[in-house]
């Protein structure tokens, strides 16, 4: 049975959309009869898990899988500009049994606020910040696929100049990208998808491995030519000629010290803040901002040690509730507790909705945050349910949804407002199950 399961798991990244969630349903058939054995299902949840869609080891289908292995009740997909994978994600959650939220992340300019010229969320560029749009209704994914369609053409025109930069700086010792055959063929460009930084650095990552393989000579050449300073702990991945996340652990070293110097700042594919939030409105979705705080030890090992938003919590807030960003998204596992209380205390201050989503984009990420068991954190467990039961309501009738005028008045407190929309979100999801 293991082999089944392990060419079951092949398939489930498969080119072809069909072939995944068919393997996916011979799947979950296996489980059903009693073949294949699951965990039980946790209590914790994950709003913020990417696909091959934007970047990710995983196809909507495959992410379903890897939350089931895991024993989560509940996914959210969260891809970069784009949903390409929405409607695939969530037939594979019904599947599974697994409730599902569908929502899509992206930079936003932050230039015509008080934020002007500071560090936000993007250690890349100063001004913009990364922000969530949450429980999108299932009657707006072609809305949504529309707005953000500019901002992605715009996108690649930048992506094809950062890879130029990435050739003029490696040519003296002839290695060489080919924009169209390296890096838009590992996407899903051509279905929809987008193609971010992390797809150029993961192209360099196998041509690196192609020219001169896996090991010494490779970390060599990154230390003394590229002049990155690996972290130890990937220092020992990229010993490993046997690790099979490779090119994933080398992708993380380059996205740390090689990214600045072919970055090309992003500038009219960012929209502004204030159009995206209207924009959200709009559609009936819950826009959230990303908190990610100062960085002393990356978990992923993609992210140098620096400072972001922490020094200026209180003005960040501040901006936020003057925007209408009325809700605050984090992941508890990369954060200090001090550092999340503040965040707390501030969301509670401004009446904002805390929702947590641990950003998965790497093999090496587990799916399951243990932190949400701690009682500290079990309120985004209820949240989240909440945001389930937002999104079923808010496909029937965006004046349903949370943030609706209409939902606003009827509960004016933002803890009745929760216990009713998870109340839905539970029930609803039980029946379906």
């Amino acid at each position: 049975m293991a082999q089944v399961e392990f060419a079951l798991e092949k398939e489930l990244n498969h080119e072809y959309k069909e072939r995944r969630l068919e393997a996916l349903s011979v799947f979950f058939e296996l489980v059903r009869q009693g073949k294949i054995a699951l965990p039980p299902k946790s209590s914790v949840i994950n709003n913020h898990i990417h696909t091959f869609y934007s970047f990710s080891p995983y196809s909507p289908s495959k992410a379903i899988y890897m939350a089931a292995k895991s024993g989560l009740p509940t996914a959210g997909i969260m891809d970069h500009d784009t949903i390409a994978g929405a409607q695939e994600f969530m037939a594979a959650g019904k599947l599974a049994g697994i409730a599902t939220t569908i929502g899509v992340e992206c930079r936003a300019d932050f230039s015509k606020t008080l934020l002007f010229g500071k560090k936000i969320n993007n250690p890349d560029q100063h001004s913009i910040a990364y922000v969530a749009i949450h429980g999108i209704p299932h009657n707006q994914i072609e809305t949504v696929m529309n707005f953000f369609k500019p901002y992605v053409e715009r996108r690649m025109k930048r992506n094809r100049l950062m890879v130029e930069n990435i050739n003029s700086l490696l040519s003296k010792y002839e290695i060489f990208l080919d924009f169209e055959k390296d890096v838009v063929s590992i996407s899903k460009y051509s279905e929809g998808g987008t193609v971010t930084e992390r797809h150029i650095l993961f192209a360099l990552a196998k041509k690196l491995v192609e020219i001169l393989g896996k090991g010494e000579k490779l970390i060599r050449f990154l230390k003394n030519e590229l002049e990155i300073d690996i972290n130890p702990k990937v220092e020992s991945f990229l010993n490993d000629e046997q690790n099979p996340f490779y090119e994933y652990d080398l992708l993380g070293a380059l996205k740390s010290d090689f990214t600045p110097k072919f970055y090309i700042n992003a500038t009219d594919e960012c929209p502004d803040i204030k159009e995206v939030v209207k924009f959200s409105y709009e559609i009936g979705a819950i826009i959230a901002y990303a908190y990610l705080g100062d960085v002393v030890d990356s978990v992923t090992g993609d992210k140098r040690s620096e400072k972001f938003e922490d020094d200026y919590l209180e003005l960040l807030f501040e901006v936020l509730n003057e925007l209408g960003i009325k809700a605050v998204t984090y992941m508890p596992s990369r954060n200090t507790l001090s550092q999340l209380k503040k965040v707390k205390n501030l969301c509670e201050k401004y009446n904002f909705l805390q929702i947590s989503g641990e950003d998965i984009n790497s093999p090496r990420q587990r799916f399951i945050c243990e932190a949400l068991k701690q009682d500290e954190f079990k309120h985004l467990i209820d949240t989240t349910w909440a945001l389930i039961g937002h999104e079923i309501m808010a496909t029937e009738d965006k004046e349903l949804g949370f943030f609706s005028e209409k939902m606003q008045e009827k509960f004016p407190n933002l803890e009745r407002r929760i216990e009713y929309f998870k109340y839905i979100g539970i029930k609803i999801c039980s029946q379906s199950n």
